[in-house]
């Protein structure tokens, strides 16, 4: 995914309950949809991070090199930047961007 193309706050927000409890009929049901989306997301821009960076190490890198490295700063503050994955994790949500089912549900219906 593409995180630097979403546009969505870099801050907390103030957000209305009931958007929440639209989604799933549950808010509980709702907040561990959004901590294992967020989940996702932190783990997909980690692996691009040290992706980015692990392209500028040497295997040689004494105390100057590290402190010199423009390149490898410049991407941390980008990263630093972008919105934080639960505020991309909600904001997904509330587009009706995330795919969530629950089997338990699928479960108890089928009786």
């Amino acid at each position: 995914m593409d995180f630097k193309k979403i546009k969505t706050e870099t801050s907390a927000v103030t957000r209305q309950k009931d958007l929440f409890h639209a989604g799933t009929g549950n808010i509980y049901e709702t907040v561990a949809v959004l901590s294992k989306r967020a989940n996702q997301i932190s783990t997909e821009m980690k692996e691009e991070l040290h992706k980015k960076i692990g392209e500028f190490s040497s295997a040689s890198d004494n105390l100057e090199e590290v402190f010199e490295n423009r390149e490898q700063i410049e991407i941390a503050k980008f990263y630093e930047r972008l919105p934080k994955p639960t505020l991309i994790a909600v904001h997904e949500f509330l587009n009706d961007q995330i795919y969530f089912r629950n089997p338990h549900k699928e479960e108890e219906s089928d009786f």
